[in-house]
């Protein structure tokens, strides 16, 4: 079966650059994909394999069957297609195939495209080619949706808001009757009640406020000080209720971020942004039913932060995956409200650094703990439901403290913890050792949990050698 990205070729001007170790493992879905491609990342393993100047690599890969797996990637997108089985993107195939072309040893020799992997770019090209056809026609002012199509898709919005109006209005119901009851009891009803009401807000079509419903019902039983948590949820829920039920009455981008919130589907519209993007972190996150895939990128030129957000069904990763530390000119079309998340768009140049464009590994601009503090409280008041906010820290010194770590600022005596998830993971040593008792910039998402570190820079403050896979810019923490 072959598996396909789908994101989009470049024609290439020049030789693509090769990626780092680091860049590829920052590809890998999770740690069992990152090991398995570590172990096909030797020449034994290949056959047929070679690179060209267009962000090409290919390659034959023993299996366990008599046919080898047929294994092509295109870094410009990047995407990537094999022949094995695997629901991952990329699979442990592709990932062994460019760890080998990034240890540049020859394994990888340059050339032309085998027939098969020729014949999978021509196709990814020739649907490039189609795609920006009906970008341009739709720029160029194509007819729009006629009015009876306008008014039944109104009528389905309507049909659908009254449906969420009644889910929130039960939720109401509810949860006073779960304040009139006490908290501390909450406990006593088990799971399957939270449950029920979570599966009532999705017959209500309101998926935001189910999720929401669901963490509630983990809250019982948590640990010491649950009642307080529960309550702390509980009052976040029931302003979200009432926002959505005096949602006429909000300003604009408040009343994007309730629908949004509530679980409506919205669509990027925002003006096209064009920038030098660089890839500061990905990362998943599993729920069960869904697989969430965040990219977080800095624009060099903006200033903007911006997030991608790909999706991919129970067992199967997501496949849109970006190097970390590369810097990518390309459009995004923001979503509306007062969020950062927006939509890929058209790709002008390759996921790497050409001649005249911005350094790809150096770090955004950052700023101090008290700094990311009041701009994690800014975000609250657009989105008073936000768990976390991306912030970058700039000469902070990652310090033990009481039960747990810390990033303390060099030029004060403020601190930020870390969250509970950074310390259980590896990432946490790769930050020691790069800072080695020194200053390092850091960017990570800062939260009433706590600071979650994705990707850190030595920025020249005396700290480590680097031994922590640290090449000469981005070191990815996650």
């Amino acid at each position: 079966m072959l598996l396909s990205h789908g994101g989009e070729p470049l024609p290439a001007t020049e030789s693509v650059a090769r990626w780092t170790v680091e860049q590829v493992l920052s590809l890998a879905p999770d740690d069992a994909s990152r090991k398995a491609g570590n172990k096909l990342a030797t020449a034994g393993q290949w056959s047929g394999t070679g690179f060209d100047g267009s962000g090409a690599v290919w390659g034959l890969c023993k299996g366990s069957g008599s046919k080898p797996y047929q294994t092509m990637v295109d870094t410009t997108g990047p995407a990537y297609t094999c022949s094995c089985p695997s629901r991952k993107f990329p699979c442990k195939h592709a990932l062994g195939l460019l760890l080998l072309r990034a240890s540049g040893d020859g394994s990888v020799p340059q050339g032309e495209p085998a027939d098969w992997a020729a014949q999978w770019l021509t196709a990814r090209r020739g649907r490039a080619e189609a795609k920006q056809a009906k970008q341009e026609a739709a720029a160029s002012g194509e007819p729009a949706p006629g009015p009876a199509d306008g008014a039944a898709a109104r009528k389905r919005a309507e049909r659908r808001a009254e449906r969420v109006t009644s889910g929130a209005l039960e939720l109401e119901q509810r949860l006073t009757d779960l304040l009139r009851g006490g908290l501390a009891t909450a406990d006593r009803a088990g799971y399957a009640l939270w449950e029920e009401t979570a599966a009532r807000m999705v017959d209500a079509q309101a998926p935001g406020l189910a999720g929401r419903v669901r963490e509630l019902g983990a809250i019982p039983g948590s640990g010491p000080g649950w009642p307080v948590r529960l309550l702390e949820e509980c009052g976040l829920l029931h302003l979200l209720d009432t926002a959505w039920l005096g949602r006429e009455r909000l300003p604009d981008p408040l009343a994007a971020t309730v629908r949004t919130r509530v679980g409506l589907p919205m669509s990027a519209e925002g003006p096209p942004v064009r920038d030098h993007w660089l890839v500061l972190a990905q990362y998943d996150t599993p729920d069960g039913r869904l697989t969430t895939r965040r990219i977080w990128l800095y624009g060099r030129e903006s200033g903007r932060t911006a997030l991608l957000l790909a999706f991919g069904a129970m067992g199967r990763a997501p496949e849109l995956a970006l190097p970390v530390g590369v810097t990518i000119d390309a459009e995004l079309t923001p979503y509306p409200g007062g969020g950062l998340r927006a939509d890929p768009g058209r790709q002008f140049a390759p996921p790497a650094a050409a001649p005249g464009a911005p350094v790809p590994d150096t770090p955004p601009p950052g700023g101090s703990t008290a700094a990311a503090l009041a701009a994690y409280g800014e975000a609250l008041r657009g989105d008073p439901w936000l768990d976390a906010w991306p912030v970058t820290l700039r000469d902070v010194i990652p310090v033990p403290s009481e039960g747990g770590w810390q990033l303390a600022d060099a030029k004060s005596a403020s601190a930020l913890p870390l969250s509970s998830a950074a310390l259980s993971r590896p990432g946490l040593w790769k930050l020691v050792a790069l800072s080695g008792g020194g200053p390092v910039t850091v960017f990570g998402e800062l939260g009433h949990r706590g600071f979650d570190p994705f990707a850190a820079w030595d920025t020249g403050g005396g700290g480590g050698s680097g031994s922590a896979d640290a090449t000469d810019g981005t070191v990815r923490l996650i």
